[in-house]
This record gives structure tokens, sequence and C-alpha cells, in this order.
């Protein structure tokens, strides 16, 4: 691997206190000191070989108090990481998704409750999973909201068994598909469970995406790229890296039988340098930290950025607090997630627990399969990303960074 060497007008006197009150107070919201440690942090992964490289941005009260890049954006050509690196973001682009239809929601277009059949006939006649071979009707349909917070009964190919089994050997998130088919090979797969009654990680936001089609008349990349990425001014953000920014893209890291760090695709034959025809609103987007901090932004401003909105404060609020019935306690992927629901997109912290690294209640984000991760804590104002390209997921990054970040807040 390697190395890295790395005058002022009259003021009335009734306003004098205010002003220099404003003055004293710390615009970014952070002890710099100890800010800096999360830098210090990075670098100490690179240069342990914890981590090729990556870019971390912390922002609170809408400015951005540290973007740094450290380590390779390739450890085997030893290309520097840098601060507008492209990475894939894998399933940081679900927020994204649910954000498009929640704008097509509160234009009366359809409703959280509409059975998911309504706009896709195929998919209203699914079956639950028996292992007999006998596999029953479903009790209830489907809903839109099912969809949003992973309670729709649909699976993943990589979660394991043998509905997980179908999705492999029908290719169902196939990039040279459409996402009508998709939902037509997903037609013919059992659910993995009864819609409502239980939180499985899915395809589900892919569906979603195919909704946004029908609904709009648009493809899938046209109305993400017209109504969010534009407005939002996320220029680096899309479903492929186009030529000219195909030197930016980080290649995808991984570890041999040793644990030493390889890299598993150099980012000159990552497909993401390609057109899909599948737009996946589950996993498909490639973007960078910044582009990444303006829809995190908007978010945290209620639906709001520079003058733009795209989402009511309401429907904000909706989208980021727990929407999983009682029933649901928590969420886990292979694990057990205590304190963590989802919402309509956004893990949610609804309770303190040992599960997540010093998070505090209230928070909400995600994370993509390649190592990249996002957190916004709402009563801090605070928005955190750190992005790397690694398979198998890792923590390694959240569980670094998210104690000193908290620890450099100041009031």
């Amino acid at each position: 691997m390697p190395t890295l060497i790395n005058c002022l007008p009259l003021i009335p006197i009734t306003a004098t206190f205010l002003f220099a009150s404003s003055l004293s107070a710390n615009p970014s919201g952070f002890n710099a000191a100890k800010l800096a440690k999360a830098g210090e942090k990075l670098q100490e992964l690179v240069a342990e070989e914890k981590i090729a490289g990556g870019v971390v941005l912390v922002a609170r009260n809408g400015k951005v108090a540290l973007h740094q890049a450290r380590g390779f954006r390739d450890i085997k050509t030893g290309e520097k990481m840098q601060k507008d690196t492209i990475f894939r973001i894998y399933s940081m682009t679900k927020p994204i998704t649910t954000t498009a239809v929640m704008m097509l929601i509160e234009e009366g277009k359809l409703s959280l409750s509409d059975p998911v059949a309504k706009h896709l006939p195929s998919l209203g006649k699914l079956k639950v999973f028996d292992p007999s071979g006998n596999h029953r009707p479903a009790a209830k349909q489907m809903s839109v909201a099912d969809l949003m917070r992973h309670t729709s009964g649909l699976s993943y190919g990589f979660i394991g068994g043998p509905v997980a089994k179908q999705y492999k050997s029908q290719r169902v998130l196939d990039r040279g598909s459409s996402l009508e088919q998709m939902v037509e090979k997903l037609s013919t797969i059992p659910l993995q469970a009864e819609p409502g009654g239980s939180w499985l990680y899915s395809v589900s936001i892919d569906v979603l995406g195919r909704i946004v089609e029908v609904i709009s008349g648009q493809s899938f990349g046209e109305f993400v790229h017209k109504r969010i990425f534009l407005p939002l001014g996320m220029k680096d953000t899309g479903f492929y890296v186009p030529k000219n920014k195909s030197g930016r893209l980080a290649s995808q890291h991984s570890r041999n039988s040793t644990g030493k760090l390889i890299v598993s695709e150099p980012s000159q034959l990552s497909p993401f340098q390609n057109k899909p025809v599948h737009e996946s609103g589950g996993g498909g987007l490639c973007s960078t930290a910044h582009d990444y901090f303006r829809f995190c932004q908007m978010i945290l401003n209620g639906g709001e950025l520079d003058g733009k909105r795209l989402l009511s404060k309401t429907t904000v609020s909706l989208m980021t607090r727990n929407q999983l019935p009682p029933s649901i306690p928590n969420i886990g992927i292979g694990d057990n997630r205590k304190g963590i629901g989802f919402g309509y997109g956004f893990a949610v912290r609804k309770a303190e627990s040992d599960w997540g690294f010093g998070g505090r209640s209230g928070e909400f984000g995600w994370g993509g399969a390649a190592s990249t991760h996002f957190w916004i804590s709402p009563q801090d104002k605070l928005i955190v990303i750190t992005l790397r390209n690694f398979m198998p997921y890792e923590w390694t990054l959240e569980k670094a960074l998210k104690k000193l970040v908290y620890e450099a807040l100041e009031d």
C-alpha cells in the first residue's frame, strides 16, 4: 500500500450586547480542536491499513465544518482520495427514492395507503412462501407505506433462503433489465413474509422507483434528475459516471485471505462507468460527499434548500420518525438493532441502546453496501457523511468517528 505523507459603524447602545454576542458565537457549532480529531482518526485508519481511504464531511447549522479526504482512491495505482471523489453509494439511494415518492404524494397522485397493485397490477396476487410449496395467498395487500418502510414481505437476493435464491436465479436487479421487467419477475416469486407483519430489508424501494415511472410518465432517472438533483445542485449524482468524470470514481476495495487490502473492482472496469437500463431506486446511485450533503441539508431544513422547496415540513417529519407498528420493535439485517426503528426511507433511533456506537435518540440515516454511511441529528442540527468503497460492508468509519463528532459539539 502506498504511504501517505501526508472599522465598525456606530451602533445604538441598545443593540451593542446582541451584536457582541453574535461576534463571540461559534458559527460552526464545534470545538475546532476536538473536531480536528476526526480528520486525524481518518488518517490513522489509513496509516494502519484499516481503510484504503475515505472522505468525511461534517456540517452543523447549515455550515460545513469538516470536509477531508485521506488515503487513496485506488491503493494499487496510488491515486489519492480527493474531496470530489465519486463513490458508489448503493443504498444511500433509498432516501432519495422515497423523497421522489413523497413529492408525488404531496401532489395528490398517490397515497401511502394505496395498495401497490393499484399502480402495479401484476403484484396484486402474490402469495406468501410456504416450505411445502403450497404457497398461500397473502392475508393483505402490500401498501405504498409497506414499500417505504420495508414491511412489504419482499426480499433481497443476498438475504438467504429459498425465496432469495429465486431473486438470484431470476436476476431481479439485473442492470440490463428495466424496472418494468423487474416488477414482472417479482410477480412470479412468492413473498418472503406477510405484508405488514415484519421488517425485511428488500427490493421494496426499487419497486417504488417503478411506481414513480408509472405515475410520472418519465423514467425514474429523468424524474430524480429534474425534480431533485437539479434543484439541489447535485451535479455529480447519477446512475452512472459519465466519461468526463470517470477519473474521479473510487475503486472498490476488499481484503484477500490474509487480510491485506486489495482492489476488487478497479474504477475503470466498474459497471457504474456505463449507463444502466435498470435505474435502481434501492441502490443504483453514485455521488460525492458534497452532493449528498446538499440532499441531507434539504431534509434537515424540513424539505427546503436555498429557497427551493421539495417537500413540506410535515412530510419530512413523517419520513424521519419511526413508522413501524408496536409489533415490530426494531430492525435488523442479520442482527438485532435495538432502539432502531424505520421511517419512510431512513432508519430512526427511537430509543437509547447499546447498539450504534453512541448514537443519539432522534438520529436518522442509512448506509450503502460498499461501506458508505450518513446520519443526521435534528436536535444538534448535525449532518455527518462518511464515504469509502469497500465490500463487504464495514462499520469502520461510523464506529471510529461518531463519538469524536459528538464530543466536539458546542452550543
